[in-house]
């Protein structure tokens, strides 16, 4: 795909886009008179104003040529949200044809060039094409000029798009080709190519490293656990403080011999959502390069069946020392993260640590599927995040932690027990990890709800959202 800033015209365009604020629609005034009298004649016919969320499309010879010219409906100025910029364009744009001009008008270029990649992105590799006429014209490239008067970088929007799908991209794969081998090479090329440092742990140094808890989850699974660390220094003159991410890295999960039923087993190769997640916050750093220290770690694994497995009723231990009753097998995710964050604490000196993860079901009774859901430690760390998710209008909601919930996840028998119940799963599910944290200030993200999605919505469509790569790069960026 094609992107590029133009301070003229210079050609005759298939499509013009235009957006409007809702103060007074001037008609292209490039055109000459019968299409100026088409063009307002549609405007009046539709009556539109600019409101937000309004467009208008019509069809006329302009230049000896016909061409589509869309006006983008954006509201008041004063009270247009970015995320609202991206998805007024996206609507538009997804479904153009042949090369496009777009009037920027006075809205932040990065956003317009994140609206142009989403719109353009699917994840269609795996369909076979019918060789056809209408196949062979879809397959020519769109290209998109972007009118501006100014001297314009379109780097961050580039930047940030392309890293949000390389997070879709990881997500939607599937378990036989996305697994933890496969992730870490995946990471190690992503690295070489954008900047950041990669290191990948195999079995016998995550045993050394006595990550008990994260290996008693994959030990059935004939894909071998691998924990991949990645490093971003750019701040090299002060290495003490480094800010730490973890994701979750269940590449698959049949539940182990807690078994989930057929149909909640389907969409498992997403359980690698955090992964995905940190994955592509680290290339967006990285690619911008901020000036900020971050280390991510992921505990790559899958949670399998087989005579290895770990069960209900077995006590476990973790590099953090805490011994673990295992309540239910199908609660997985937490007993890797818990080795992940004591590590990037312990061994990497981080000063915060935040974790992303697909967690649990419960969230989504909770909050839905537009809402990702945050348990805290800190106060500040919390309302960061809740700035950084404002501007691109992924919602986030903090979830109470108070210490009457730690009764639910207490063991007879252990230190603690790896599942709470039913009541408060997410809360709890999120409180037990922050059982290994101490006293670093640390967030816990259950994405479980946002980072795919069943029916299009905003600018999403079917599968992997990407969701919090653009939040996790606003709260180092503001940092």
């Amino acid at each position: 795909m094609n992107i590029k800033v133009v301070k003229d015209y210079g050609k005759v365009y298939d499509n013009y886009v235009m957006p409007k604020f809702e103060k007074g629609v001037v008609v292209y005034e490039d055109l000459e008179k019968e299409a100026k009298e088409i063009l307002e004649a549609t405007i009046k016919k539709e009556n539109f104003t600019g409101k937000k969320g309004k467009t208008i499309s019509c069809k006329v010879m302009h230049k000896g040529k016909l061409v589509n010219i869309t006006y983008v409906g954006l509201g008041k100025e004063d009270e247009l949200k970015p995320y609202e910029v991206i998805e007024s364009f996206y609507k538009v744009l997804k479904s153009v044809k042949g090369d496009v001009l777009i009037n920027k008008s006075s809205v932040k270029i990065s956003y317009v060039v994140e609206a142009i990649n989403y719109s353009q992105y699917k994840f269609d590799k795996y369909k076979t094409e019918k060789e056809n006429k209408e196949n062979e014209e879809n397959k020519k490239e769109v290209s998109f000029d972007i009118f501006t008067k100014k001297d314009e970088d379109i780097k961050e929007g580039v930047v940030l798009s392309e890293s949000v799908m390389i997070t879709r991209d990881l997500i939607n794969e599937p378990a036989n080709v996305i697994y933890p081998e496969t992730l870490a090479k995946e990471t190690e090329r992503l690295g070489k190519k954008y900047g950041f440092e990669v290191e990948v742990l195999d079995e016998e140094k995550i045993k050394e490293l006595k990550m008990e808890s994260f290996l008693a989850v994959g030990r059935a699974a004939e894909k071998r656990p691998k924990f991949i660390i990645m490093r971003h220094v750019g701040d090299k003159e002060n290495k003490k403080d480094i800010y730490g991410l973890v994701g979750k890295g269940l590449t698959y999960d049949t539940g182990g011999l807690s078994l989930k039923p057929s149909t909640g087993m389907k969409d498992m190769k997403t359980d690698m959502g955090g992964a995905g997640t940190v994955i592509g916050t680290m290339c967006a750093i990285a690619r911008m390069n901020l000036k900020k220290n971050v280390v991510a770690v992921i505990p790559a694994c899958e949670n399998s069946i087989g005579g290895n497995a770990y069960r209900p009723g077995d006590i476990i231990g973790s590099m953090a020392g805490k011994t673990i009753e295992v309540d239910n097998t199908d609660a997985e995710g937490r007993l890797t993260l818990i080795d992940g964050v004591h590590y990037i604490i312990k061994n990497e000196g981080v000063k915060e640590v935040i974790d992303v993860a697909t967690l649990t079901g419960a969230v989504l009774v909770a909050l839905g599927s537009t809402t990702t859901g945050v348990l805290s430690n800190n106060d500040d760390m919390y309302k960061q995040l809740e700035n950084a998710s404002e501007e691109i209008g992924e919602r986030v909601w903090r979830l109470p932690n108070f210490p009457e919930y730690k009764e639910l996840y207490k063991s007879k028998v252990a230190d603690l027990k790896n599942s709470g119940g039913r009541y408060a799963g997410s809360i709890t599910a999120g409180m037990f990890i922050g059982e290994f944290v101490g006293d670093t200030p640390w967030m816990h993200l259950d994405i479980a709800g946002t980072s795919a999605t069943s029916k299009p919505y905003g600018y999403y469509e079917y599968g992997a959202t990407g969701q919090c790569v653009r939040t996790l790069y606003n709260y180092y960026l503001n940092k």
